[in-house]
């Protein structure tokens, strides 16, 4: 059974890794390994479920703002860049979520007990997201998005079933390869989550074990991850994507180490 102890420090680090481009998955499957845990599959969509509930309340009123204006431009035909961006965000959220579940259904968490494969992934994709952030243009806000934009930034979500790549990672570096501003990529990347970690949840409800670590694991990954969105959205205006590029590398490498001590 899981520690009270240990669904509080992954809770933290699900708040923390899941919102920033430095992929929750990795960092859920190597504490563990690297200290022996034993974790049900089901805690690490738990911990989701707590930051799906920070991005739900951080963006609380934008929600309504999505809901309403996609509602009134289906029945009252009355166009809006929040009806437009609700409907982008729908189909935008389609092909990586059906890619996901078929690559989840057939390849299952096989891929979580590969940590050697995590670190690469963290590397390669810190390497991408150094590079493409550093030379895109930045010059499309998140209200200017078009639906090309939107729908291939929802299509690379199907890369983040590699734990290293981080659903946050691919989509905001696609959409700094888009042109899309810094802080609007990292909106877009929070919204454009909700949907799918809403449809893990739902399907995974059955395997929750409704105890005082599970309490404690959702209730730690959602206030930290209410504090991480306020961050990165404040940091972002001003700062670039390199600090957390550098930081997957060097855990990629620290990894890799670790491993070849353990063979």
């Amino acid at each position: 059974m899981i520690e009270i102890m240990q669904s509080l420090i992954l809770g933290i680090v699900q708040g923390l890794t899941e919102l920033l481009p430095i992929s929750s998955s990795a960092h859920l499957n190597l504490i563990p390994w690297i200290f022996n845990w034993e974790i049900p599959e089901s805690f690490d969509v738990a911990l989701h479920f707590g930051t799906l509930l920070a991005i739900a309340i951080f963006f609380c009123k934008d929600w309504i703002s999505l809901i309403k204006g996609g509602y009134n431009q289906v029945i009252k035909k009355e166009k809006s860049v929040e009806g437009r961006m609700f409907w982008y965000i729908v189909i935008a959220t389609i092909p990586g979520g059906a890619i996901g579940f078929l690559l989840d259904h057939f390849i299952g968490d096989s891929l979580a007990k590969m940590p050697l494969l995590i670190a690469i992934a963290l590397i390669v994709m810190g390497i991408i997201l150094y590079i493409v952030d550093k030379k895109a243009p930045t010059k499309t806000k998140y209200e200017e998005m078009t639906f090309k934009q939107t729908f291939l930034i929802g299509l690379s979500q199907a890369l983040a079933f590699i734990p290293g790549v981080s659903r946050s990672g691919v989509t905001m570096t696609t959409g700094r390869i888009m042109g899309v501003e810094r802080e609007s990529a990292a909106k877009y990347s929070f919204m454009l989550s909700a949907p799918i970690v809403l449809g893990a949840t739902l399907y995974k409800f059955k395997d929750f074990v409704f105890n005082i670590p599970f309490i404690v694991g959702v209730v730690a990954s959602f206030v930290v991850g209410l504090l991480v969105i306020k961050f990165l959205l404040q940091y972002l205006q001003k700062g670039s994507f390199k600090v957390f590029a550098i930081y997957r590398v060097i855990v990629g490498l620290a990894i890799i180490g670790l491993y070849i001590t353990r063979i």
